[in-house]
């Protein structure tokens, strides 16, 4: 199958006042914050566009050579490293720290081989506050800021998505205490500094921004089909008070990662964005099944990705980087559709089907889709299922569902969204990640 590749010819024209130009695809050089734009040595302004993985300790396969250049020969030219923290498995929780350095040096090294940059994501999500995990994130950014410190296109992000009513003079604290980890191994290298309530409340932050350092830029997140015009004039009006902006992680659903992929906001989006200067990077660079990956969760390709190996998040992002149209998708159903397990639990079909597997460092990793049906003629408040595997199971992810591994069983139970089953109803988009073992039949 031919590669999605495309010649961004464009890229060589001369730098146009009204958009700002794509950092250089070549050399990476040194970035400068200057005023609310990004620049480069000269004081051009630069936009970097490109995509972040998906968490490094789940979707390790990606940080490859081949992947990274094809992101490149898309159009994209910058590459996010999520580092998970405090996720099962994360950088703080049971993760083997070695093994998930090693692969955010080696995604740095292959982003500076295609000629793109990379940023340093320490990710916190269900941490919530920073400053958990505090002691962790500067030994972290300790260690990586000086072996990279020779680079000149390494970004750091410093706290993902602060959340759960942590407020901006949290962050700020936090803040202040990272930043001078770095400065002290890379005195010019941009970071990026996430805002309250999942990077949203970058008004917080304009009202009061950091002083001291130069090259800081703070985060904002969105979600396409959640976020609307209400953040995007308050992105404005930030950017209007003199706040550097970074769009470190957008998707083009909805805030749980997942539901109807919206167009038209997404586009609204990045008309914005591109009006204003902005730099955004897409999450996520996965199979996972859900809406903001971008490859088909049938897709076990690391690389030389054709078309129907696009999610439809992936065919737009590919259309929106390469500048290129793709041919009309065609539905086909995955060759793995057919191996996975049905039972009846309590009055509920459950249906499991096996979407991907892989293997990495000599382990079996199964990726599984759960739709639960309900079958006793009524409505139902809660549920419960037990999955069975053929040995003992590691989780390493789960989404729209509560999940507990002990030996060979999965127990999965409802979030506070999906626990309502109706009459004659079904909960689906449920799903997770084990490695060991497969289902047993």
């Amino acid at each position: 199958m031919k590669k999605l590749i495309c010649v961004l010819a464009a890229l060589a024209l001369a730098v146009s006042l009204a958009a700002p130009a794509l950092a250089g695809e070549e050399t990476p050089g040194p970035l400068h914050v200057e005023g609310t734009q990004l620049t480069n040595e000269s004081g051009v302004p630069v936009q970097l566009r490109g995509v972040s993985t998906h968490g490094l300790a789940w979707f390790p396969q990606y940080v490859n050579a081949d992947c990274v250049r094809e992101l490149h020969d898309w159009g994209a030219n910058v590459l996010r490293l999520a580092m998970y923290t405090d996720e099962y498995g994360g950088y703080c929780n049971g993760g083997d720290q070695a093994a998930l350095k090693q692969l955010v040096k080696d995604g740095v090294r292959y982003a500076t081989d295609a000629g793109m940059y990379a940023i340093v994501d320490w990710h916190i999500l269900s941490d919530s506050n920073p400053n958990i995990h505090k002691d962790e994130a500067l030994a972290f950014f300790d260690e990586m800021s000086a072996a990279l410190a020779g680079q000149d296109n390494v970004l750091y992000e410093i706290c993902n998505e602060p959340n759960g009513g942590t407020d901006w003079a949290t962050v700020k604290a936090y803040a202040l205490e990272v930043i001078p980890v770095i400065r002290a191994n890379d005195p010019d290298a941009v970071i990026i500094v996430g805002t309250p309530n999942w990077c949203q409340m970058v008004d917080q932050a304009a009202a009061d921004p950091i002083t001291g350092y130069d090259n800081i830029m703070y985060a904002l997140h969105f979600y396409a089909d959640t976020h609307r015009d209400d953040l995007r004039e308050r992105m404005k009006a930030a950017v209007r008070a003199g706040l550097p902006i970074f769009v470190s992680e957008f998707g083009t659903c909805d805030a749980s990662g997942n539901g109807a992929v919206n167009v038209e906001q997404s586009n609204a989006w990045v008309a914005l964005m591109d009006e204003l200067g902005i730099s955004y990077v897409n999450w996520n660079l996965s199979n996972k099944n859900e809406s903001s990956a971008i490859l088909q969760s049938g897709c076990a390709k690391t690389s030389g990705f054709a078309p129907e190996d696009l999610s439809q998040s992936g065919r737009w992002l590919y259309e929106l980087l390469s500048g290129e149209s793709l041919p009309a998708e065609q539905k086909t159903e995955s060759a793995s559709s057919a191996a996975g397990a049905q039972t009846e639990q309590d009055g509920l079909m459950v249906d499991v089907v096996l979407k991907n597997s892989w293997q990495t460092d000599g382990e079996n990793y199964y990726q599984y889709d759960m739709t639960l049906r309900d079958a006793s003629g009524g409505a139902r408040e809660g549920w419960s299922v037990e999955l069975t595997f053929d040995g003992d199971v590691v989780l390493r992810d789960g989404w729209n569902g509560e999940y507990t591994a002990s030996g060979d069983t999965l127990t999965v139970r409802p979030k506070d969204y999906n626990g309502t089953i109706p009459a004659g109803g079904a909960v689906s988009d449920v799903g997770f990640i084990v490695s060991g073992a497969a289902l047993a039949g």
